[in-house]
């Protein structure tokens, strides 16, 4: 020892007989050797030495015992003993490869045993259990910090001691014989310790030891198993009984048997010599026969393996161990364990197994926690159903909870054993654990199922519909036998394994029978081509089949009374604010899903999707009024059921589906579908019929002489079911299945295996039966078969070139390759198509050539002959499509609509843009403006700009000359879905492109039509009252647009209320409707309290927005038209003509008069009347929403900004009109005055 460490342990003080007499510098040496240990090596040096002077059992040991009354020495040394008590586990990581750190591991574990030994005494035990109950009797107002440290140690303490594992050199005892563990358990008892562990268990006040509690009641039942505890100290039952004379009848007829066999092989005649013989046609090493050199009469144990060497199996290949056996302790000890048992249910399991779940939940235990309570689970279930079940004592974990808990810990668990190779046995371990706990539930379930309590039988049913209802339990032991490895789980893994299988498919076939038509959730993962196949859009449907569809509908609408349950009005949302999608597309898919959801029959989703819709747009009342009647909404359903909605078209491939569709590699993507079926007990048994499952079982049958008579059952079953229940008997015919039957067969015990031998004999029967017709079958028994082999075997195999792709001789390989390479530079849109009616075999398809192509090496894959997409290699242009685009452009020169008119008549299909770009490049048109959609104008007087308003005229000079980007954009949309299209009929692309228009300009009116419902709302909310918050928001909205500008970056910004009239608005239903109206974000989860502002939404539109949320006044019409007769008289005379020029510099004009006519309303404000705060709110308001009108309207004309900008900017405009109509009767003639001489300037300018 350390010259250091054995003087700090003679500080400690001396024992002299029984009397431990301690040092003055006691505590201090105490304190020095946990320094120690703190400091020590990785080789443990400290740890070492202290085991070897004892320490524990020569200081620690008496001075706690002795010195109770010394509190911080007694502190300390419990402290010091949880170190040096802790699993040799935790101090080296693991268990060490490295033969020197081996050698370390093991004395440290010996160490460990000495200590265990020591502790072994009441005494000790009784110190512990006094000086913790007198802690725990503290309340928690008197419990210091100290107390509670004191607690936890003494607790750790006793883990650490009945963790310590035993030494099997030294307990070489048999059963009943009492060893260290033993020992301890039983000065545990005496002491008290017991109770009050099971007092922390059960008391409210003490739940955070519980992790402690369940960790030390664990290791005391480590030993043990709940059927020796449940028949200690009762007598044997009969079936008890009648099980070991079972036994010793199977042993007395393998020895008689043995006896017999011996007899037999000795001869009547001792002969004192051998003897060589030649084995005639059995050939040796050479061409000679073997030569026999032993007597004849073991010559039926011939083999050739006889005198090798057994060759080392690689350890990557070995078979997992198994766990130590359990033995059966001391009569006291199982008594006491028994009782407390018995308390520990009746008092303390409920309530514990719940906050260890709970702290299993939250994380809140340490790594690898969960495996304690598994273990507790399945000991502790099946402790109460031997010992009279009672299905109140485990009510905590016999819940659906416990399932998925336990079925997630087995994924997880298999998961790891997958990546964390190192590891592997740690991970089976838990995995086996997890697995009986699984088990045990099972078992307990079935139980309920016998209780004379018809509550606790439909508790039982009601677990059982859940369990067998959900994928995931239906299937986990078909997953679970399919992966089973025997190198990494062992043979007690597979035995449980087979016996829950067996018991699941007997409480699920139990299930069904008394049930006609079970659903079951199913889950199927669809596969879907990343070009996938075309998708039908809507379903055609005749009328007939519209009226039945209507006739179902609206009688089972007229049946519930129009009356709608709470859940689904609550489960209805037609409006996504977090959408990208603008607010009319929204409106659409929103129509789109009520006629969908009248098309499926479901009447209820549709009224109750067609009253949320109506309560997000209610402008127009495209869903109907606010106050419809019934019988109104339901002819609203009818009209739209019977409407042709546009839908979008899903983007199609080209290629076509063949039988060989492997040759192809395409991307696929993997989504889940969850859908009910009907299930039948049959079709889910046919997938054991599997070799992957099978093996398992037939592995497990190879060791059926050391089975228990119930698990041989298990494996006969389920054998019975695949071989007579399916038919499938041929699934067997395999040698070393054969093998094993002729081993069975031949055991002189085959007496105490009937079934097994009944079984075997009848697939024995059915093979030989079999031969007489297939005369392969004999070669079949080299194979594991499948499905398809054993329907082959059985009923015949295919013929020669059934099934086989189609051949290609020389002669059409040789005219494939000509053609082929007399096409391949010939730039023809698609190789395939020209070649196939070249080829003198009319049958072959397109899939058949470019799978030939590939096979000849002519080209690197088959992508490279995809069918080409419409309109991406249509792009050179012959003379005669020259010609032909010419004459209907001088067809339809002068046509509202030239470009559409064009590409209606065009031969040759292509996209709108590529029909533009030829169209400039030919010198037809010298700009695109000519090719636009001319206006429809109605009346002469708005067509000169005469009677229109200011509004008006802004409106129509702004849609009948929309800026270039707006109508580039839609090209390049036209040319993007004509890319992912394939060709179609011209009745489909007219109608397509009609659709496509008809949505566009109603894209480009909405935003007009949502400015007018929000200026409404605008008026609404300051009529109640709610100007202060409305200019709030407006002011929030500016902001955010002048910090966007300067900083350049997006992000959502929450709109936080600062006085008491803002957050009371927050929570008004009509102002939160105008958010969602505006755009605004609500929360998205409990974490968010603020509404915000998207980070999508651009500076130039929260402007916007903010000068949207000016008041109104109640009927502006009149005043409007009044006053701006006057004020536009002169623009009136200057735009008589209609030139474009003209109307861009009086809108410029216009608006450069509106921004002086502001500054000099501005300046002559003090001279006028006094102006309330309102007015003058409303004055900044306005000044703000000039100047974003103006830059809105400046960008229409000269920017070439994106689509939904320009929407926002008509609407601005549109909406602006009537404050600014307001304004200019302040000052009319200044007004025309100078708007006269700013237009003059701007004609100079120009």
């Amino acid at each position: 020892m350390n010259c250091e460490l054995l003087a700090t342990c003679s500080a400690l003080g001396y024992l002299e007989g029984d009397t431990y007499h301690k040092e003055s510098d006691c505590l201090e040496s105490v304190k020095d050797l946990i320094r120690y240990l703190r400091h020590e090596d990785d080789t443990r040096d400290v740890r070492q030495q202290l085991g070897a002077g004892q320490i524990v059992q020569n200081d620690l040991l008496p001075i706690i015992t002795q010195h109770r009354q010394d509190k911080a020495l007694f502190d300390a040394c419990i402290r010091l003993m949880v170190n040096l008590t802790q699993p040799a586990m935790l101090c080296f990581g693991k268990v060490p490869d490295d033969p020197v750190f081996r050698f370390h591991f093991l004395q440290v574990t010996s160490h460990l045993q000495a200590y265990k030994e020591a502790f072994a005494s009441e005494t000790v035990f009784g110190i512990l259990s006094e000086t913790l109950y007198d802690l725990l009797q503290l309340d928690w107002e008197q419990r210091q910090e100290e107390d509670n440290l004191l607690i936890e140690r003494i607790l750790l303490l006793v883990r650490n001691v009945l963790h310590i594992p035993a030494n099997p050199n030294e307990e070489k005892k048999v059963d009943d014989d009492a060893s260290v563990h033993d020992r301890v358990l039983w000065a545990l008892h005496m002491s008290g310790f017991d109770d009050l562990v099971k007092f922390l268990a059960s008391a409210q006040s003490e739940q955070q030891w519980s992790m402690h509690v369940l960790e030390i009641i664990s290791l005391m039942f480590r030993d043990q198993t709940p059927e020796a505890l449940v028949s200690a100290g009762h007598a044997r039952s009969a079936e008890e009984k009648q099980r070991d004379s079972q036994e010793l009848e199977s042993l007395r007829q393998k020895e008689h048997a043995e006896k017999r066999s011996r007899t037999l092989q000795r001869g009547t005649r001792h002969s004192r010599f051998g003897g060589s013989y030649v084995i005639q046609g059995l050939k040796a090493i050479g061409d000679k026969d073997v030569i026999y050199h032993r007597n004849l009469q073991n010559f039926k144990n011939y083999t050739h393996d006889m005198g090798k060497a057994v060759r080392c199996v690689p350890k990557r290949n070995r078979k997992a161990q198994e766990c130590k056996d359990k033995r059966r302790s001391a009569l006291n000890v199982r008594l006491f364990l028994r009782e407390f048992c018995v308390d520990f249910l009746d008092n303390c399991y409920n309530r514990l197994m719940y906050l260890v779940k709970e702290n299993l939940i939250r994380e809140q235990s340490q790594q690898h926690d969960e495996t304690y309570y598994l273990w507790t689970l399945s000991f502790f279930m099946a402790f109460n159903r031997g010992n009279g079940f009672r299905a109140d004592l485990v009510s905590e974990t016999m819940t659906i909870r416990a399932f998925h808990f336990i079925e997630r810990n087995i994924t997880n668990y298999y998961e790891m054993l997958l990546t964390d190779r190192k590891e592997a046995t740690s991970w089976s371990r838990r995995m086996h654990l997890a697995l009986k706990a699984y088990q045990e539930l099972l078992l307990t379930v079935n139980e309920m199922d016998r209780s004379q309590d018809e509550t606790i039988r439909q508790s039982s049913s009601v677990i059982k519909s859940n369990v067998f209802y959900l994928m995931e339990y239906r299937e986990i032991f078909l997953t679970l036998l399919r992966k089973y490895d025997e190198t990494r789980q062992p043979h007690s893994y597979l035995k449980d394994l087979v016996e829950s299988t067996h018991l699941f498919l007997r409480m699920l076939e139990r299930f069904c029978k008394g049930r006609k038509n079970l659903m079951v959730q199913r889950k199927n993962v669809k596969r879907k081509k990343s070009q996938g196949k075309k998708q039908q859009s809507a379903a055609e449907t005749s009328p007939e089949a519209l009226e039945e569809t209507w006739k179902t509908v609206e009688e089972e609408l007229k049946a519930a009374g129009f009356q709608l349950s709470e859940s689904l009005t609550e489960s209805i949302v037609p409006f996504d604010a977090t959408s990208e999608t603008p607010l009319e597309e929204q409106r659409t898919e929103a129509m789109v899903r009520v006629q969908d959801a009248l098309l499926a029959r479901l009447g209820p989703e549709a009224l109750g999707l067609l009253r949320a819709a109506r309560e997000v747009w209610p402008e127009g009342d495209v869903f109907g009024s606010a106050d419809v009647e019934p019988e109104e909404e339901l002819e609203l359903l009818k009209q739209i059921l019977h409407a042709n909605l546009p839908r979008p078209s899903p983007p199609d491939t080209g290629v076509e589906e063949d039988e060989d569709g492997a040759e192809l590699e395409e991307e696929e993507l993997e989504s889940v579908q969850v859908s009910e079926t009907e299930f039948n007990f049959l079709d889910f048994i046919k997938r054991f019929a599997n070799p992957s499952i099978v093996r398992p079982y037939l592995l497990l049958l190879k060791s059926y002489s050391k089975n228990t008579p119930h698990t041989n059952h298990c494996i006969a079953r389920m054998l019975h079911r695949l071989a007579v229940d399916l038919k499938m008997d041929a699934l067997l015919f395999q040698l070393s299945v054969f093998h094993l039957f002729n081993k069975i067969l031949s055991d002189p015990a085959a007496a105490a295996y009937k079934e097994l031998v009944t079984f075997a004999k009848y697939v024995l029967n059915r093979f030989f039966s079999l031969t007489a017709q297939n005369n392969k079958a004999y070669v079949e028994l080299l194979f594991w078969k499948n499905v398809g082999a054993v329907r082959e075997m059985t009923e015949g195999y295919s013929k020669d070139g059934e099934g086989q792709k189609p051949t290609w001789t020389e002669e059409e390989e040789e005219e494939l390759r000509k053609l082929y390479e007399e096409h391949r530079d010939s730039e023809v849109p698609d190789i395939v198509e020209t070649l196939l009616p070249l080829l003198s075999n009319s049958n072959r398809n397109r899939r058949q050539v470019v799978t030939q192509l590939v096979r000849m090496g002519l080209v690197d894959n088959a992508k490279e002959l995809k069918k080409p997409k419409k309109g991406t290699r249509i792009v050179l242009w012959t003379e005669e499509q020259e010609e032909e685009l010419q004459m209907l452009f001088e067809e339809y020169r002068d046509s509202d609509d030239v470009l559409g008119n064009i590409l209606k008549k065009l031969t040759a299909k292509r996209s709108r843009a590529r029909v533009v770009d030829k169209l400039l490049s030919m010198g037809l048109v010298s700009e695109r403006r000519e090719l636009y959609k001319k206006r429809s104008r109605s009346a002469q007087g708005k067509s000169s700009g005469k009677g229109m308003t200011e509004e008006e005229f802004l409106a129509e000079l702004t849609q009948g000359f929309p800026d270039d980007s707006v109508d580039r954009d839609d090209e390049d949309e036209r040319e993007d879905e004509s890319e992912e299209s394939e060709e179609e009929d011209d009745e489909e692309e007219e109608r397509e492109r009609s659709q496509n228009g008809g949505r566009r300009s109603q894209s480009m009116n909405s935003p007009v039509e949502r400015r007018a419902d929000v200026g409404t709302m605008v008026y609404a909310l300051h009529q109640a009252g709610m100007s202060g918050p409305l200019l709030w928001l407006q002011n929030c909205l500016n902001k955010t647009a002048i910090d966007r500008e300067n900083d350049g970056l997006s992000q959502p910004v929450p709109l936080f209320p600062v006085t008491e009239a803002s957050e009371d608005a927050m929570e008004n239903k009509s102002f939160l409707r105008l958010l969602r109206k505006l755009g605004m974000r609500a929360p998205a989860d409990e974490q968010e309290c603020f509404w915000r502002i998207p980070a999508k939404i651009s500076a130039s539109q929260l402007r916007s927005t903010a000068a949207a949320l000016s008041p109104r006044e109640d009927e502006p019409g009149e005043e409007q038209n009044g006053s701006m007769s006057p004020a536009r008289e002169p623009q009136q005379v200057e735009d008589e003509e209609d030139s474009t020029e003209q109307r861009a510099q009086a809108l410029r004009a216009l608006l450069l008069a509106r921004t002086r006519k502001r500054h000099t309303s501005e300046d002559t404000a003090p001279v006028s009347a006094a102006t309330p705060a309102d007015d003058t709110d409303t004055v900044i308001e306005r000044s703000q929403e000039k100047t974003s009108t103006k830059r809105s309207r400046s960008r229409v004309l000269d920017d070439d900004e994106e689509e939904n900008e320009d929407d926002s900017t008509v609407m601005d405009m549109d909406a602006n009109g009537d404050d600014d109509s307001d304004r200019e009767d302040i000052s009319a003639p200044v007004k025309r005055r100078r708007k006269m001489v700013l237009i003059d300037e701007e004609e100079d300018e120009d």
